[in-house]
């Protein structure tokens, strides 16, 4: 990706000005980037309060160093090794506490795995406390703004939890005290939200100290992961610094993932009713006969870091701070720095509108507190909005940014409070939520009107105004609506459309590469889709999850074929040669012989254990074959079986059912409603008719939501005329693995609207530019006049005309960016669709189908006649025969 930095405005000089200190470093960092991150090359990173990047200089200095000494178990007391791995952590330790201005007589520092471990030490600590009163256990109070990792903590407080709805709370609660009275308290908050930025005050521990009484103890936790990042923590102040302090080292420099409790010594005895015990942590052990311990007390780290320490992360922490000074100073400069380009970024946001005036950005702030006075990270959260003041669907911003190589994170962000109280959901609408289907991660972005997470950018060390500038293009690029349209603008909807098949293509192993059906073969179309279509997936050996080219793209290097006469799936790999020993093709049986199959491959009782296909558990077979397996895992270099999930014969068997999820969004459905077929007159006097029962739903074998998948080349032609408009590469058909690729019947296209240039084009609109799919409700296929029955599937009965019911549009992701010859990725035909076919939450492009119902019911009318007639296993023979056949160059009338 090339860099999107554009020349400094007007108000970016103003503002350099304000601070020619802030641009001399800004230009020293974009210096030294080339060299210590070379993994920032063509990309835009800005989730740095997920984590930071470690520079080159880092690993290099910690290479050299474990390279050039040798470091023992330090729990081997009497060797070299050992000793010198004890001094060096002792180092370590001290320069951890200097670090954040720490007196080593007032505070210690205990390395744990990271910030969240931290706080898990403390809350089961004082869960085993006792008070003045002998009540066991603790009060928690925490704020709003806490991490999950936080929030957590309440479980283990049987004395009651309380969640301060913000500030004020808090203070009231310091000066009044009545909640926790007479109970071990404690309070936990963040230095700084990880959400949004905002910093709380740093004042509480000290006040929340002086203001115990007598008969009531409470102690203070900070959360410093986030504030850490990229600003000096002090903590020379040891009457009003917290009595526990975690945070995360891979958030400050990239590298070591590890993290340290920092403890105030004074708050250090919570920890002798610790019960747990761990090597290293003990003086003597008594195990035969009685049962006994001593452990240590002095020093309070050796009682609570559990086993051997993290010697080599411990070691690498070392480099990471001495590194890290000499490039970029301390924190106060980082702090400043990214304080520069944060606000630079906010005002940039603040200032955007679309052409109507609309702002695009819903900013997430204390509103009392900006932009009076500028107390905040360098993180920004928000959402996006259309010209319309529609919220725009975060999981379509994820799909844009991931094709542009920008990183930034969306969802709840691990801050539960912070989000429900800024998007104003309450928790019986969060419950309602989930039971719609709301999961950590999921595309569910957008219920009930509210949106469910957010957008996040957040800024580090090595963050520069080229990052900034290449955010705020991309979404002037794909979000901002410069000449918003009516939201009423007309829409003409097609009559009779004719076309014609141009080629059907068979995916038989789900994301694999396609095999097209040649002319003169027809092919099968049964309820589920076409014969032999996605009836095979790769399995990830450890997850149980059927593979994908959106995490695996080189599964697009996998060429099936069909050699019908050995009765054989022919797989060729076309990539590189790797995989020693392995031949670079394949040849899998198309019979459905048990023998193939297995019962345990290094998995007990393997055809029973449950696959997860796109969240449906199901319970394929699996190959057997070592030579199967190698191949596939070899070539793909991941473990993977190879399983089938063959047409149903028992289609109540819901071990072997799958059904399609393809729905219309409810905007798409207002925009093109979808013609209702003729009601059924009754006779006159009758009973009145009950309401018709629904169809039963459509069975569905590996696909994703529905059994066919049809694109028309008029559509493709008008987006390759975007594409080529906008200086990228025009894409094929391949990019958007159809099954069924329609051709004009007639040519110019002259039956499509008028197509305006690329740039006037209104963004979120429906039906900019129009395409078939968006007006079509059902295909009707016929026989071509030239087309022969001479083919390999003469025998079978050829139907005069095959219905198929259009289901919904497809919506589509960065996966058809993914060149289906070479698996690489790319940034068309994606970043183009978004700027044309985008609306409703979603990026349009094909159209989702299934054979209607009537030929469903004819499907099954004659496969219930076959056993009438012949009974038994020739009946179910001819049954599975019985299906609708097409091939290329039939014809194909739409409405």
């Amino acid at each position: 990706m090339k860099e999107l930095c554009r020349p400094l405005t007007a108000r970016d000089e103003e503002l350099q000005a304000e601070d020619p200190e802030r641009l001399a470093y800004e230009k020293r960092i974009e210096a030294l980037r080339g060299e210590e991150y070379p993994m920032l090359k063509g990309s835009t990173y800005l989730d740095h309060a997920g984590t930071t990047l470690p520079c080159k200089s880092l690993l290099t200095s910690f290479s050299n160093d474990i390279l050039s000494n040798l470091y023992g178990n330090p729990h081997s007391t009497g060797s070299p090794s050992s000793q010198l791995s004890s001094q060096r952590i002792d180092h370590v330790r001290l320069c951890v506490l200097r670090l954040f201005n720490a007196d080593p007589a007032a505070f210690d520092v205990v390395f744990v795995a990271n910030a969240t471990a931290g706080i898990k030490l403390v809350a089961e600590a004082l869960a085993n406390a006792r008070d003045h009163n002998g009540r066991q256990g603790f009060w928690f109070g925490y704020h709003r703004d806490a991490h999950t990792s936080l929030v957590g903590a309440r479980e283990l407080a049987e004395q009651g939890n309380r969640c301060f709805g913000g500030d004020s709370e808090v203070e009231t609660w310091i000066d009044v005290m009545e909640e926790g009275n007479g109970k071990t308290s404690l309070f936990a908050y963040p230095a700084q939200s990880n959400m949004n930025g905002r910093r709380l005050p740093s004042d509480w521990c000290g006040r929340l100290r002086r203001a115990n009484k007598q008969g009531r103890t409470a102690y203070s936790l900070l959360d410093a992961a986030a504030f850490v990042s990229t600003s000096p923590l002090d903590l020379s102040d040891v009457a009003n610094a917290p009595d526990f302090t975690v945070l995360s080292f891979y958030k400050m420099f990239g590298f070591p993932d590890l993290g340290a409790l920092i403890v105030r010594k004074e708050a250090a005895h919570i920890f002798r009713r610790r019960r747990y015990f761990g090597g290293g942590t003990v003086e003597v052990v008594a195990c035969m006969g009685e049962q006994w311990h001593f452990r240590k007390d002095d020093p309070l780290h050796e009682a609570l870091e559990d086993g051997t320490l993290p010697i080599h992360s411990i070691i690498a922490l070392d480099s990471a701070i001495t590194v890290h000074e000499r490039l970029f100073g301390n924190f106060q400069h980082i702090s400043a720095h990214t304080t520069f380009l944060t606000r630079l970024l906010y005002q940039k946001m603040k200032d955007t509108r679309h052409g109507n005036g609309r702002s695009i950005y819903e900013i997430y702030e204390d509103s009392a507190l900006y932009p009076q006075r500028w107390d905040r990270g360098p993180v920004i959260a928000f959402n996006f909005r259309d010209s319309r003041g529609q919220w725009v669907s975060n999981h379509e911003v994820q799909k844009l940014a991931i094709v542009k190589n920008i990183h930034l994170r969306t969802g709840n962000l691990c801050n539960p409070g912070g989000i429900s109280d800024a998007l104003q959901i309450a928790p019986e609408a969060l419950k309602d939520n989930y039971v719609a289907g709301l999961r950590c991660g999921n595309e569910r972005d957008v219920l009930g009107g509210k949106p469910t997470g957010v957008i996040r950018v957040s800024l580090g060390a090595m963050s520069t105004l080229s990052d900034v500038h290449n955010f705020l293009n991309f979404v002037d690029e794909f979000f901002v609506d410069k000449n918003p349209m009516p939201t009423t603008m007309p829409l003409s909807p097609f009559g009779s459309y004719k076309c014609t098949i141009g080629s059907l293509t068979v995916y038989p192993i789900k994301s694999c590469g396609g095999w097209r059906v040649p002319v003169y073969i027809p092919w099968g179309i049964r309820s589920e889709g076409l014969t032999w279509d996605r009836e095979w997936c790769l399995i990830h050996q450890g997850t149980r999850c059927a593979l994908s080219q959106k995490k695996y793209p080189r599964m697009a290097l996998f060429k099936p074929s069909f050699d019908f006469s050995a009765a054989q799936l022919r797989v060729r790999w076309t990539g590189a040669q790797d995989a020693v020993g392995v031949p670079p093709e394949l040849s899998i049986p198309l019979a459905l012989d048990p023998a193939f199959f297995c019962n345990s491959i290094a998995l007990p009782n393997d055809t029973d254990c449950q696959t997860n296909v796109c969240g449906d558990m199901i319970q394929p077979l699996t190959y057997a074959s070592n030579t199967i397996t190698t191949f596939f895992s070899a070539h793909l270099q991941v473990p993977v079986y190879l399983a089938r999930f063959p047409s149903s014969t028992n289609p109540s068997s819901s071990q072997h059912t799958r059904f399609v999820k393809a729905k219309a969004p409810l905007s798409f459905q207002s925009q093109y409603p979808v013609k209702s077929p003729s009601p059924i007159t009754s006779i006159p006097g009758a009973f009145p008719t009950p309401p018709p029962s629904p169809p039963p739903p459509r069975r569905l074998l590996l696909a994703n939501e529905s059994p066919l998948l049809i694109i028309f080349l008029s559509s493709l032609d008008a987006l390759n005329t975007a594409i080529r408009a906008n200086g990228g590469e025009e894409v094929s058909a391949d990019a958007f693995r159809a099954n069924i690729v329609l051709d004009d019947l007639y040519a110019p296209h002259s039956h499509l609207l008028p197509q305006p240039p690329l740039s006037e084009l209104p963004l979120s609109l429906p039906g900019t530019p129009a395409s078939p799919e968006d007006f079509l409700s059902h295909l009707v296929i016929s026989r071509s006049p030239s087309s022969s029955d001479l083919s390999l599937f003469a025998s079978r009965p050829l139907s005069s005309n095959v219905s198929l019911s259009l289901l919904a549009p497809c919506r589509r992701c960065q996966m058809v960016c993914i060149d289906q010859d070479t698996g690489e990725r790319r940034q068309e035909p994606f970043s183009t669709l978004a700027k044309t076919r985008r609306w409703g939450g979603g990026v349009w492009f094909g159209v989702h189908a299934a054979l209607n119902e009537r030929e469903r019911e004819s499907q099954r009318l004659g496969t219930e006649g076959n056993r009438l007639e012949s009974g038994g296993e020739k009946g179910e023979a001819q049954a599975r025969d019985a299906e609708a056949m097409v091939r290329v160059g039939d014809l194909v009338e739409g409405r």
